[in-house]
């Protein structure tokens, strides 16, 4: 079939894509950013389609030709209270792209028992809005739990970090969380059959204590977790902030939806796709543990742009800049490799106790802060996250420019270049700031010395391990 995934570098959609293929499927992607999708192993086997469903003129011709499209974006971090309308505006032009498709496949969250957050309410909204005007089989699943998925990483390390913790009364409410492979399942099962409607999908129901129970068995460990009845979820949800790699604005979301049980009713699942049996909790996590161990992170739930868009960079005016380079007798290929080994578990080389005292205030307003670490330890590709950058651009072994998504009062960027010369290479660091109003002039010019001094030291940090 002809099949149309929007999400397409996002956490399902960039799993879905290769089993489409692999169903001898035509897939079309829609991306906001085409660079994303270059280092994409299955990049040269998709039409890419280049827009945002924000912007309806860059939808055009999007559908034509498409039997079914796939609708996985969600505006999980969007910061403030713009997101439903976001939705809203991201759904309608949808709908309106849409329109002469046979099916849309919407991958929603399970309405909860009681009121719902404003993330699950504008996840509602947009499959009404769906079903009201095209053929919609809406998908409404709980906590995904696989190897780089966002609940699976906050319940790791809240498990990992913290032997004794207290937590929420409504930790003890109940939800059915599910495997990535049975959502991938469904997903692809869904083009056999026509338009659902609404049909939840889920494992056995579980209490999220029992979720950090179950990790805990399953590595080894012992915890205790003490329910109390005065923790707010904006106070549990910064909490998680801090500990784990989750931000704020991902954070509260997640939070949020376990305020209410959501326990999903698998009535019509079972009748549709009877062959489709959701693994338990336990073996979930055990798989996911195995394949975050062995760094087989196929996506991460930080693949997705996150709370800044991909942007053009221009060494324009008005930007200041701090460059500096330094000979060294490799080739350019080992240069790359130290470059692009920065970050995650590793560090960043020089002074990095620094680095840390600078991600975890960027954590405590809200960023990312270091923790989101990277995908993998030695590998870097265009849209991967690494720490509080966004690679913006991946040319190996030429250059390399990440784009921070700290909080900042302006847009920074930090470029590595490697340019052959005599026998050796040299290697270029380049840090831009595009300042936003007095006081992002006044932040950058406070930050002078520091800047040399920990620029300076990074770039023969480099260098010396090249």
């Amino acid at each position: 079939m002809r099949v149309l995934v929007t999400g397409a570098t996002g956490y399902i959609g960039g799993r879905l894509i290769p089993r489409l293929l692999s169903d001898g499927h035509h897939v079309r992607v829609l991306v906001r950013d085409a660079r994303r999708v270059r280092s994409k192993p299955w990049a040269g086997q998709v039409e890419v389609h280049q827009g945002d469903l924000l912007d309806a003129t860059s939808l055009t011709e999007l559908c034509d030709g498409i039997e079914v499209a796939y609708d996985l974006v969600h505006s999980m971090s969007s910061a403030g209270s713009q997101f439903e309308d976001r939705d809203r505006i991201a759904a309608r032009n949808f709908v309106s792209a849409a329109g002469a498709v046979s099916k849309v496949v919407y991958l929603g969250g399970l309405a909860p028992s009681g009121s719902p957050g404003s993330h699950l309410r504008s996840r509602m909204e947009v499959g009404e809005m769906l079903r009201a005007h095209l053929p919609t089989t809406e998908f409404r699943a709980g906590p995904i739990v696989g190897s780089g998925s966002a609940s699976f990483e906050m319940v790791r390390y809240l498990t990992e970090r913290l032997p004794a913790m207290i937590a929420p009364r409504w930790i003890l409410n109940r939800v059915s969380p599910i495997g990535i492979r049975d959502v991938l399942a469904y997903l692809q099962r869904s083009l056999e059959l026509p338009a659902c409607g609404v049909v939840d999908v889920g494992a056995d129901a579980l209490t999220f204590r029992e979720m950090m129970i179950g990790y805990a068995k399953h590595r080894g460990l012992k915890r205790l977790i003490v329910p109390v009845p005065v923790l707010a979820p904006g106070f549990a949800a910064r909490w998680v902030g801090l500990v784990t790699p989750i931000p704020n604005y991902l954070a509260v979301p997640i939070i949020a939806g376990m305020t209410s049980e959501l326990v999903a009713d698998t009535t019509l699942a079972e009748r549709l796709f009877p062959d489709i049996q959701p693994a338990p909790y336990a073996d979930t996590v055990k798989l996911a543990a195995t394949r975050t161990r062995q760094l087989e992170v196929e996506t991460r739930w930080s693949d997705a742009l996150g709370s800044g868009l991909a942007t053009n960079f221009a060494d324009s005016e008005g930007m200041f800049r701090e460059s500096r380079s330094l000979y060294v007798p490799v080739t350019p290929s080992k240069a790359w490799k130290s470059i692009t080994g920065l970050g995650g578990e590793r560090g960043w080389l020089f002074w990095n106790s620094l680095w840390r005292v600078r991600g975890l205030l960027d954590r405590i307003v809200g960023g990312p802060g270091l923790r989101r670490g990277r995908r993998h330890p030695t590998q870097l590709a265009t849209g991967d996250s690494l720490d509080f950058w966004r690679v913006e651009d991946a040319n190996a072994p030429h250059n390399l420019l990440l784009r921070a998504e700290m909080k900042l009062p302006g847009r920074a960027w930090m470029k590595w270049e490697t340019q052959p010369e005599q026998e050796g290479t040299r290697i270029s660091m380049s840090a831009y700031f595009e300042p936003k109003g007095l006081l992002g002039v006044l932040y950058w010019k406070s930050l002078t010395l520091i800047h040399r001094f920990m620029f300076t030291g990074l770039i023969k940090a480099v260098a010396r391990t090249s």
